[in-house]
């Protein structure tokens, strides 16, 4: 690693002097146990420390929820997150210095701390813990055992209590302004080149916006890990759900390169002829994050490849904070594959269970039933109410009935920055529920709350309210459509996220990874497609790829001959 990267790792982890000096601190209280029950205590409140290593917004030290939160708990947790290094350079100097936080969340570098013997073995502390207990069958739990036989983490999302309640489709798709939808007079298009047709024509009689900025009408984010905007499109132009790293085939239960397929040539040939015409944004090979999010923002881009999760927070935000809405600007998904014809899975019923990572408690935590008890305590309905809806007739309103809901003017509070850092406390990296409150009247989340939902459209995304109706779509979802949950193989990335140089298959899927980051730009860029792409598949080929889709092959497999045990 290079020195300068060192020294800012360095900073950066002695900035967080709570989690190098002060893990399982008391933070002023008595230090306590909550194996059994509540880990409260009257008047004494302990703090215990937390890193992610993915990107997140801090919230204020007097958060006002967070304080309510500590009161019932008897528990405050001091976040960090990842800034401006990859997971792994974060994780491998944490491991360097020795010391950890309480509660960690290493993603790509998750690895990394299980093989540092940095966390501490769950199972003999499951049943103590009612709520953290149910939140996986045997079957899940099982799956989430490592080489040594013991579970480690706790996968934090897409778990689903009762009944499925979506509106909001929270993966991948291809997105685009309503604006460009209406303008059209809301066309039906269901593949990519109906797609890049319609922004092609729209941008040529609407070069700008209303103000009189120029309009970027199709950006792609590569930056880092998120380079998945760029290049897993094929499997699902093919109809595939996303197992993000291969195709697995339900029929004959084999794994398929994407990469090489027909659909992969036409797609890569489709950026590139878009590049070309000036569709494609020219700086989409070097922007940062940031960058794009900042672009997002102005409601300046038309459509774009990403998951919902990766923009909708913070650039959706600020285009409702902005007023953009009624210039359109909002984002919808649409049903786009390959060719007519070809049933879409961009949306998958059901839960995901994402074994490569999750929440865990480091050997640096003193009181690691305390740390348990906490995230027991968060999975409870009031502190998962008080999470997600926030404060009763602060945040939301329960009519005679039961169900919950907001005002207009409680919908715009809580979309405000400074309104989430200063009241609003989610703990977005601890376990938490999808699905049906445990009252069977109301969602987990607003965002699953139906009548919320759409009434929340009246404040913000007008234009969205009038796309929906046009396509006889009342959500996200809707618009889309939904598949039946795949098989028990998926999904295949919570194993490829996890394979390291140490096989044959994991040396072949990191050459990948660095091939298509320096080949994929060239391709959309280059001259001569056809050259480009043969280049480009010379230097795949050299990678190896037949042992990763071995060993996903395996794997897979495995998964396969696992459920059947459970059967």
């Amino acid at each position: 690693m290079r020195k300068k990267a060192i020294v800012n790792l360095m900073l950066t982890v002695a900035a967080s002097a709570l989690f190098i000096t002060g893990c399982g601190g008391d933070g002023g209280g008595d230090k306590k146990t909550g194996g059994g029950g509540s880990s409260s205590e009257k008047g004494s409140v302990k703090e215990f420390t937390a890193f992610f290593a993915v990107p997140g917004s801090e919230i204020n030290d007097d958060n006002e929820v967070q304080k309510i939160i500590a009161e019932k708990t008897g528990v405050k947790v001091k976040e960090t997150w990842l800034t401006g290094q990859t997971a792994e350079e974060a994780i491998g100097t944490i491991i360097a210095g020795g010391e950890y936080p309480d509660f960690i969340e290493g993603a790509s570098g998750q690895q990394q701390l299980y093989d540092a013997g940095a966390l501490v073995a769950l199972d003999d502390y499951l049943d103590k813990y009612p709520n953290i207990k149910e939140f996986f069958t045997e079957q899940e739990w099982d799956s989430l055992r490592q080489d040594d036989g013991h579970i480690y983490w706790i996968p934090q999302f897409s778990n689903i209590y009762g009944e499925e309640k979506v509106c909001e489709h929270n993966d991948e798709a291809f997105w685009i302004q309503t604006r460009v939808l209406k303008w059209a007079g809301y066309p039906e298009i269901t593949t990519m080149d109906e797609y890049f047709d319609l922004i092609e024509r729209y941008n040529k009689e609407n070069p700008t916006m209303e103000d009189g900025t120029k309009n970027i009408p199709y950006t792609i984010l590569c930056d880092d890990w998120r380079y998945f905007c760029l290049e897993n499109a094929p499997q699902f132009l093919d109809g595939y759900p996303n197992d993000g790293s291969c195709i697995v085939d339900p029929d004959t239960l084999k794994v398929i390169d994407y990469n090489t397929t027909d659909t992969a040539v036409r797609y890569f040939k489709k950026l590139n002829e878009e590049y070309h015409k000036g569709i494609v944004d020219t700086e989409s090979f070097t922007q940062t994050y940031d960058e794009y999010i900042s672009k997002l923002s102005t409601g300046r881009v038309l459509g774009m490849i990403d998951q919902w999760w990766d923009f909708a927070f913070t650039a959706g935000d600020a285009i409702k904070s902005a007023g953009l809405d009624k210039q359109g600007c909002n984002y919808v998904p649409l049903p786009i594959t390959i060719d007519k014809g070809i049933k879409n899975q961009w949306h998958n019923s059901g839960g995901v269970v994402n074994t490569g990572t999750g929440l865990a408690v480091t050997v640096s935590c003193d009181d690691v039933e305390g740390a348990l008890q906490f995230v027991n305590d968060l999975l409870g309905q009031e502190i998962h109410d008080l999470r997600f809806w926030g404060v009763k007739d602060v945040d939301y309103k329960v009519d005679d009935k039961g169900e919950f809901s907001r005002t207009p003017e409680m919908r715009t509070k809580v979309s405000e920055t400074a309104y989430k850092a200063s009241h609003l406390c989610t703990y977005s990296y601890f376990p938490q529920w999808n699905g049906t409150s445990r009252d069977g009247i109301n969602a987990m989340t607003p965002a699953g709350q139906a009548s919320e939902f759409y009434d929340g459209l009246d404040s913000g995304k007008e234009d969205v309210k009038e796309c929906f109706k046009a396509y006889n779509a009342e959500t996200y979802v809707d618009m889309i459509g939904t598949s039946e949950a795949p098989g028990a193989w998926y999904p295949m990335w919570s194993y490829s996220n996890n394979l390291t140089t140490d096989t044959d298959g994991g040396m072949a899927w990191t050459k990948i990874g660095e091939i298509k980051h320096e080949y994929l730009p060239k391709v959309v860029m280059a001259k001569d497609f056809d050259k480009a792409w043969y280049d480009y598949m010379a230097a795949y080929k050299k990678c190896k790829p037949e042992d990763f889709l071995s060993e996903m092959q395996t794997e897979l497999d495995r998964r396969m001959e696992e459920a059947a045990k459970y059967k």
